[in-house]
């Protein structure tokens, strides 16, 4: 793991003083006593620091750049969603950072292992659902780039992120599900190490230990996108056909699953039930339009913009924000 770079904000707890009064100091922007002065140059020689040029830039007004970054392949970002996910973050960290004067760049999804971020002159990103061991987040670090997660990423103890909270999103979905009738759900996530697919599961395990139901799950690469869906769910429906719900957290999966369900005649929701997690495009344009959940992602893409700005000043040593509670939209998929 790589060592992280001392920051105003640990100086300051270092010396004993605010991280304004450290860039005071450092900046002679405004009067600091003597003995303050002191313990503050001590504590800057003790612990390493060096300005970081981006963290100047943001301090001093001019100009600077922030990027968002997703993993997220085509099959799953773009196609019917058109992006849908990650335009709607973006849009609404746009707004928030050209209030706080900083340019926004998208980049965009991740194929090939390789994004276009190394071409850019960035001075923080913001990454959108990261994998573990992800290696774009790896090759900021390398650069000493400030970095934002919007989710957890796994194995990432350090890395500052915007709670997505993916267990209550899970437990909106499967306790709906129960609530509209259905005794044998079953649970269709990607097989990448992202987190919300971990919590997705420990929640459904959690779900069916307290309701005795058996457990069936599939897990499914997401650069196959709605056709592997589609076919594994052919599969586990004529297996199982006692299934009566799905959970179906990647709204790409939930459209394959709801092809599957069409194929094999089962009605929608009369016979089978259907839950997907983002109220995108997919969701509402769906026949029947699918169950979704509202993950409210411009306060969480707000909060992202501000811890990432906030990172970049050196002024936090907050790792996690947490955006509004996520509410569920019911519509015909499980009405």
């Amino acid at each position: 793991m790589l060592k992280r770079r001392p920051r105003i904000v640990d100086v300051a707890k270092a010396a004993g003083v605010s991280p304004g009064t450290v860039s005071n100091v450092l900046n002679r922007t405004r009067p600091v006593d003597d003995a303050t002065r002191e313990k503050v140059i001590a504590a800057v020689a003790r612990l390493g620091y060096t300005p970081d040029v981006r963290a100047q830039r943001l301090r001093t007004g001019r100009a600077a750049t922030i990027a968002i970054l997703s993993s997220m392949p085509f099959a799953i970002a773009a196609g019917p969603s058109r992006l849908g996910f990650l335009m709607e973050v973006a849009a609404a960290a746009a707004a928030v950072a050209l209030e706080r004067g900083v340019a926004l760049v998208l980049v965009p999804p991740v194929e090939s292992n390789r994004a276009p971020i190394e071409q850019l002159d960035v001075s923080g990103v913001i990454v959108v659902e990261p994998l573990a061991d992800d290696p774009e987040v790896a090759r900021l670090r390398t650069r000493d780039i400030p970095v934002v997660s919007i989710g957890r990423q796994p194995g990432a103890p350090e890395q500052p992120f915007v709670d997505l909270q993916s267990t209550l999103t899970a437990q909106l979905m499967l306790d709906h599900l129960r609530e509209r009738g259905s005794r044998r759900t079953a649970l269709i996530v990607g097989a990448q190490p992202r987190n919300s697919y971990r919590e997705t599961e420990a929640a459904y395990d959690a779900f069916i230990r307290r309701h005795r139901m058996p457990k069936r799950l599939l897990q499914l690469d997401e650069t196959a996108g709605a056709a592997a869906a589609r076919t594994a769910c052919l599969r586990l429906l004529t297996e199982d056909p006692d299934i009566d719900a799905l959970c179906v957290p990647v709204d790409a999966f939930a459209t394959g699953a709801l092809q599957a369900a069409h194929d094999l005649g089962r009605r929608v929701p009369e016979s089978l039930r259907i839950a997907t997690r983002y109220d995108g495009l997919r969701a509402r344009e769906s026949r029947p339009q699918l169950t979704a959940v509202n993950l409210h992602l411009d306060a969480v893409a707000a909060a992202a913009v501000h811890l990432l700005l906030d990172v970049m000043a050196g002024t936090t040593a907050d790792l996690s924000r947490k955006g509004p509670a996520p509410t569920l939209i019911a519509r015909e998929s499980s009405q």
